[in-house]
């Protein structure tokens, strides 16, 4: 079994934002294998992958 990576900047449940779309606010649901696996705050089940590259803590205002 793999052993989780503990080298993530942001944590589960944590507010992003993609850099892409910076307006669309994000919530990280889980980060595994350096990948983050986002939902929209909203609640859509929709859900996205990003690199930590791809996303920031900071949003547009």
């Amino acid at each position: 079994m793999k052993q989780p990576i503990l080298d993530s900047k942001y944590i589960d449940g944590q507010q992003v934002y993609a850099k892409i779309n910076p307006s669309r606010k994000l919530i990280i649901r889980r980060y595994y294998d350096r990948i983050y696996y986002c939902r929209d705050v909203d609640g859509s089940e929709k859900e996205y992958a990003f690199f930590e590259r791809e996303i920031s803590a900071a949003g547009v205002n």
